[in-house]
This record gives C-alpha cells, sequence and structure tokens, in this order.
C-alpha cells in the first residue's frame, strides 16, 4: 500500500469521504491498473472493517476509488458519473456489478470527478471455452434487460448508433494522431458507406471483456467492471468486440488462455440473445477500428509520458494488425 499514489491525494480523499460518513482517518491505497483507461485503487481506512460482494455497510473500510487517467483526456471519454450511473443502476439484476456508494463531481477535492465502489473479490484467469460462454452468458443477460425497467431508459440515444459510433471514433483517431496509420483512412471510408440497419436496442457495455470482469475460483464471473463506454445502442457491438479480444490478447488486459471458437461463440450469443448475427463481419470491422482507434490514444499518452505503470510501449505495435483485420471484414 502506498502513502502517495499517482493520481490520487489520500489527505484529501480521507476529508471528502470521511465527511460523507464512508471513512474513519488516514487511507492507504494501492493502484490496481496502470492507466491505460481510468485509474483505479483500492483503497483501505484502517477500520478493520470489511464486506463481501452484495453487502453495504456504511463505512465500508475497504473499497474502490476510480477516477479519469491521467494527461491528455479526449472530451467524450472517461466520465465518471456515467460508470457510476450504470452500475448503480444494474444492482439487483442478472449482470453482476460492484455495490456503488458515492460519486463526487467535484474536480477540486483530488484532481479530477471520482467515484467509490466496492472492493470485489476475484481473479482474471486464463480464457477458457468454458469461461467464454460464461462470458456470453452475462452478455445475453447485459442486453436483455429493457432499459426502462432499470432506469435507462435516458441513457443513450439508440436511433442512429452506428453511425454516430463511426463517426465517433473517427473523431478520436483525429484528436490522438501522432503518425501515419497505413489503412486505417480506408477503413473508415468502407465502414460509413456499408453500415447495417441496427436491431432491437439494449444496454451496451462498450468493452467487454474478460479483463473488465473478475471471475471466482469456480470460474463464474462475479463482477463486470469499467463501464466508462456504456450507452444504449446496437448490442452486436459489444459482441463483437469479445470476439475480438479473443483473437488480440495483448489489448485484454486478462490473463492469456486459450482462444475461443469464435463459430461456437456466435452460435451461443445468437440463441442466449435471439439477435440476428448475419452482418456480423461488419461489425468486427468497426470493433477492429475502435480498438486501433483506442490503442493509438494509448500510444500518444505513451510517447508524451503521461501513461502510469507498465505494458503501455507495445500497444501501438497492435494498429496495424487490427487496420488489417477490420480491412478484411469490411
Amino acid at each position: 500500500m502506498n502513502a502517495h499514489p499517482p493520481g490520487l491525494d489520500l489527505a484529501r480523499l480521507a476529508g471528502h469521504l470521511q465527511r460523507e460518513g464512508l471513512t474513519e482517518g488516514p487511507l492507504t491505497a494501492e493502484m490496481i491498473t496502470g492507466g491505460k483507461s481510468n485509474l483505479t485503487y483500492v483503497v483501505r481506512d484502517g477500520s478493520g472493517h470489511s464486506q463481501g460482494a452484495g453487502q453495504s455497510p456504511a463505512r465500508p473500510g475497504t473499497f474502490v476509488v476510480r477516477r479519469p487517467p491521467l494527461g491528455h483526456v479526449l472530451a467524450t471519454a472517461h466520465d465518471m458519473g456515467r460508470e457510476y450511473r450504470v452500475m448503480s443502476a444494474l444492482q439487483d439484476t442478472p449482470v453482476p456489478v460492484p455495490r456503488t456508494y458515492h460519486l463526487c463531481q467535484d474536480p477540486d477535492v483530488i484532481g479530477a470527478p471520482f467515484y467509490v465502489m466496492e472492493y470485489v473479490e476475484g481473479d482474471q484467469p486464463p480464457l477458457t471455452p468454458r469461461l467464454a460462454h460464461g462470458l456470453v452468458d452475462v452478455l445475453a443477460a447485459l442486453h436483455s434487460i429493457a432499459p426502462d425497467d432499470v432506469g435507462l431508459g435516458d441513457f443513450g440515444r439508440p436511433d442512429g448508433f452506428l453511425e454516430r459510433q463511426v463517426g465517433r471514433w473517427k473523431r478520436q483517431l483525429d484528436a490522438s494522431r501522432s503518425r501515419d496509420v497505413p489503412g486505417i483512412d480506408d477503413l473508415y471510408v468502407r465502414l460509413s458507406q456499408a453500415i447495417p440497419g441496427s436491431g432491437k436496442a439494449a444496454i451496451v457495455h462498450g468493452d467487454f471483456k474478460l479483463g473488465n470482469t473478475l471471475i471466482d475460483g469456480d470460474g463464474r464471473v462475479r463482477a463486470v467492471l469499467d463501464w466508462e463506454m456504456s450507452t444504449l445502442g446496437d448490442p452486436l457491438t459489444d459482441f463483437a468486440l469479445f470476439l475480438l479480444y479473443g483473437e488480440f490478447t495483448t489489448l485484454d488486459n486478462g490473463a492469456p488462455g486459450e482462444v475461443p471458437d469464435t463459430g461456437e461463440l456466435a452460435s451461443h450469443y445468437a440463441e442466449a440473445s435471439g439477435r440476428d448475427l448475419s452482418r456480423l463481419g461488419w461489425y468486427v470491422g468497426l470493433a477492429c477500428f475502435k480498438l486501433a482507434v483506442i490503442a493509438e490514444g494509448i500510444h500518444f499518452r505513451y510517447t508524451q509520458g503521461l501513461t502510469v505503470g507498465d505494458g503501455f510501449a507495445e500497444i501501438g505495435e497492435q494498429v496495424a494488425p487490427l487496420v488489417a483485420r477490420g480491412l478484411r471484414e469490411v
């Protein structure tokens, strides 16, 4: 545990959370993700309190704090309120998420907005076909939840979702350009000229992968994490991205493992969700474009010295293979 973790002023955080009735006394913290996305910390207040999944004591004792990354942050990314709202809405649904405790939108407290959530025990074991099928079941369960039933009817704008996704990732690319990436603009053009019609809208996670979950010793999903890209839209964007992470395992911060058979997973998702997968190739191409843009943004921050932790030097090398994969699909 660190008394001065990067990006987290523990003295100011302690004062704020004590005023909110969540902690007692000084805090210690440990960073548990290295800043490829939002910064995440396990924080303890020394009270000796602890909690298990599903419990919500007045003072949790051990909890998790999430804040945006340091440095270059795009305007539409890293929305703490969005993550907090969707996880709060999904409490007590078939989708396992941590309990949420507190949202602070005031950047003066620790230098950025942040939220506090439950600390859930779990691991990220190597991916296996059995675990992949379990993750697909969770994804299908998420896509089966009616947004209005959990207070998320206004969480996004499903009409025109795919058009906006293509445009959004092009804008993100333009905002993070630091080098020439052959083929990436051609991929954008192909995607924009062949957008399929969307089926019934659903809550989409936006970055669903093994590395954004916690798994128990029996291979069951205990929590789905990292909801910063969630919205209402076309659920096949989630499924295609999950398939792609199985191929580009270095972009999934979970442990490497056996690459599942994509045809089997597609059949399993189609049966569990009732969705039409006839245009799945286009969605995989969009997933390639999205991941290429994200990887390029991370590469930009890395070259500027604005990342925290290890594992960033290789991220930029994934952009070209992603673009090539996308061009084969669209």
